[in-house]
């Protein structure tokens, strides 16, 4: 039996009509928050830029203006593709108040898999920055439906044959009067995420405007908002769900200050940017953590306004914890998400830390431990899949144009999620992870049949395994295991090299090794548990 008195019953407030643009914007109007500053942009190479809320809520409502005076009609998706700017949430959040869907995208990303988005998501408008544009512009002439390029930021805006190429800047000051933002339901469509998918193509996932609703059960147990005047830095990129939720749109929805960076990072960036702005919370990657408290010299006096720190994306080691504690005299408050379903167990300030648990589910999230089978109830200490009530609403809409991936993982009045977990007596959960492929490294979540497919595509490239490598504890690398066609000279340099041309920096495998086989079923289903470099008869490593 638990030694916790229960959570308060957490009853939901979820209106027939709600914009998510709406209310991190224009619902501050008229309040004392209007003035305050909504957002800060640290940027290497531009400075320092701010927004109020008033300046955001007037902002987005000419970006929606704009898109209506270029005919994009209700439900149509807008591809976006920013640094971490002030035209990020202008975009983001704009396109909801016109009742369009929002699709943000990693920087990271290679011109061929930003042109594979455009194609699957249908987007007939781009926002990105012109140094970007240079190497995404001769890429995306397999995305039909893309008739307009909004470009951010400084540079020339190269033309294209067939696309409307547009200033942001210039078409927004043009605009001198706007409509009312666009009265969606909440369960309308609002944006569109993609995450790593068992295909080896990315797979999008559909959330509706009560999305934000459905996260505010975090902003009561996982942050601690108490302070009015709180300022969170966030370490993290917007295309992210992570961070899309708790680094833009959860603090903006309270009437909060965002604080992010855009430009090269290393240990001491983060404490000197709390200490710039007198950050009170942060928010990061455990990642971020360990380099901080190895490789940096900052103390709790260095960042006096700092009083509570998160993280989520991978499992934050006991070692970390307890040097940050020592170092910071706070704790790190971890939670766990997923794209579907953004961050829905956490730790939280009411009861203990219990290292290596990933604290309670949110109240208001009917979290079930599940027999797949049996769709029973496990008992406590026993593994069982975690299970979200299909009327959550936290939970995604559907698949992207996948309608029996929804099918199979949506039935029975449960979302299944794949991640499996037990409960301990006390009530804390203790995530067990997912039985299949996928690898987390870095706070990334990598497929490796997307990398698979990718490295496949080489002609030299025979067969292939994509698993991730543990260097140190709590250390995970992308590597990638390959079997060459006979005769090949290809190297594993080259190999390497190839890798990281055509995937993301973040999927891109650390290290090739080559095998003459792989263990495998009898089937011939590779074993990925069994693959591991007493298989390779070479390697390369990058540097």
């Amino acid at each position: 039996m638990s030694n916790f008195a229960p959570f308060k019953p957490w009853v939901w407030q979820v209106p027939e009509n709600f914009n998510i643009g709406v209310a991190c914007t224009d619902a501050h109007l008229g309040t004392p928050a209007a003035g305050n500053i909504a957002m800060i942009v640290e940027d290497d190479k531009l400075g320092t830029s701010q927004i109020t809320f008033a300046e955001l809520a007037e902002r987005t409502s000419r970006f929606a203006q704009l898109l209506r005076n270029l005919d994009v009609g209700d439900g149509e998706c807008i591809l976006i593709r920013l640094p971490n700017c002030l035209d990020y949430p202008t975009a983001f959040l704009g396109a909801m108040k016109r009742g369009t869907i929002a699709v943000p995208t990693s920087t990271l990303l290679t011109s061929e898999e930003v042109s594979y988005l455009a194609q699957d998501s249908g987007a007939s408008v781009l926002v990105t920055d012109k140094a970007a544009w240079a190497t995404l512009k001769d890429s995306l002439h397999s995305a039909p439906n893309l008739r307009h390029v909004l470009l951010s930021g400084p540079g020339e805006a190269l033309e294209v044959a067939g696309l409307d190429i547009l200033d942001l800047d210039s078409a927004l000051s043009a605009i001198n009067s706007f409509e009312a933002p666009y009265p969606s339901k909440a369960t309308d469509p609002a944006y569109l995420v993609y995450t790593s998918g068992t295909t080896g193509y990315p797979k999008g996932v559909l959330h509706s405007h009560r999305s934000m609703i459905g996260r505010t059960p975090a902003s009561t147990y996982w942050f601690d908002f108490s302070d009015v005047n709180d300022r969170i830095m966030h370490s993290g990129k917007f295309n992210w769900t992570y961070v899309l939720g708790s680094g833009l749109m959860d603090p903006l929805y309270l009437g909060k200050t965002v604080i992010v960076h855009e430009g090269r990072n290393d240990a001491n960036t983060w404490p000197r940017l709390i200490k710039k702005h007198s950050a009170t919370i942060f928010v990061g990657v455990p990642t971020i953590y360990r380099q901080i408290v190895q490789k940096s010299d900052f103390t709790k006096t260095d960042v006096p306004s700092l009083r509570y720190c998160m993280s989520a994306g991978e499992h934050l080691s006991d070692e970390v914890l307890s040097q940050w504690r020592e170092r910071f005299g706070v704790d790190i408050y971890e939670a766990v998400g997923m794209s579907e379903f953004s961050y829905y167990l956490c730790q939280t300030k009411s009861r203990p830390i219990r290292p290596g648990s990933a604290g309670f589910a949110q109240p208001g999230h009917n979290i079930q431990l599940l027999d797949p089978e049996t769709l029973q109830p496990v008992a406590s200490g026993e593994e069982g899949m975690i299970c979200v009530p299909d009327n959550d609403p936290g939970l995604f809409l559907r698949y992207w144009n996948m309608v029996e991936e929804t099918a199979k993982l949506v039935h029975d009045g449960w979302f299944f999620t794949g991640d499996y977990a037990r409960y301990d007596a006390d009530g804390y959960i203790w995530f067990l992870g997912r039985k299949d492929d996928i690898i987390k490294s870095f706070g990334y979540r990598v497929s490796p049949y997307e990398i698979e497919r990718v490295l496949k595509s080489h002609p030299a490239v025979a067969d292939c395994a994509s698993v991730g490598e543990e260097i140190e504890k709590d250390k995970v690398l992308v590597v990638a295991y390959l079997i060459l066609h006979p005769g090949s000279t290809t190297t594993a340099d080259e190999l390497l090299a190839f890798g990281r041309e055509h995937l993301a920096a973040y999927k891109a495998p650390k290290t090739i090794y080559i095998a003459t086989d792989f263990p495998r079923t009898k089937n011939g289903k590779i074993l990925r548990r069994e693959v591991n470099p007493s298989i390779a008869i070479a390697k390369s490593i990058s540097r």
